[in-house]
């Protein structure tokens, strides 16, 4: 989950992007609360490459917080946005 100015900044497309890059599966979607939702699978360190980008996100983000929880491997195939 993160926190902060990541809606309207195009964190969703640049999440997608990034994921698609290192080989992450999963999705991405803004929440009513104004905070984004995302679900990365992957190689470990490639998904923490993507935890550190959601850290920063797109230059217009202001990322407050970022709340990792680790959950069981699903079977997803690619990265969609949602």
């Amino acid at each position: 989950m993160v926190g902060g100015v990541v809606q309207g900044v195009f964190f969703r497309d640049g999440c997608a992007r990034e994921a698609r890059r290192h080989g992450v599966t999963g999705w991405v979607r803004n929440r009513a609360d104004g905070r984004v939702e995302a679900w990365l699978q992957g190689d470990p360190k490639a998904v923490e490459k993507l935890v550190r980008w959601c850290r920063q996100g797109p230059p217009r983000a202001r990322v407050e917080s970022v709340e990792v929880i680790e959950e069981r491997p699903t079977a997803v195939e690619g990265f969609r946005i949602q």
